[in-house]
């Protein structure tokens, strides 16, 4: 049982980074070249949410240590946006992340004006970048 524990533990810190990166890099560079644009919003929404993932465990690391399947349920998340045929990530970014950016105006031409009537924020006008 020990050597099984210790190869399941091995392919398990493996997989993590194959699921996570490896293969996500490799996807992006062919989403890139394709001539599509289907693919490439794929793998934008995984960069975009891969990166709020990465900032929310950085924020509550302490919280989610205290959690031991954390790491196994982060990777099945993964999985999940990561395969093509369910393309979670761009399930997850239209539904989700694209309206709540949408509402606090923090896109360009499709701002909707905000319940309160104030229009995008002040902070937004400022770290958008102006045309010349």
């Amino acid at each position: 049982m020990g050597r099984f524990w210790t190869l399941l533990s091995n392919l398990h810190s493996i997989a993590g980074p194959v699921v996570m990166l490896l293969y996500p890099l490799y996807a992006s560079i062919i989403a890139i070249e394709s001539p599509g644009k289907e693919d490439d919003e794929q793998w934008l929404a995984y960069w975009i949410l891969y990166s709020l993932l990465t900032l929310t465990e950085m924020l509550f690391q302490s919280v989610l240590e205290w959690i031991p399947i954390w790491y196994t349920v982060k990777l099945l998340l993964m999985a999940w946006l990561v395969l093509p045929q369910f393309r979670g990530a761009a399930f997850i970014y239209e539904r989700f992340v694209r309206e709540q950016m949408i509402r606090y105006g923090f896109l360009r031409g499709h701002h909707h004006a905000s319940p309160d009537g104030k229009g995008k924020k002040k902070f937004v006008q400022f770290i958008t970048p102006k045309k010349v």
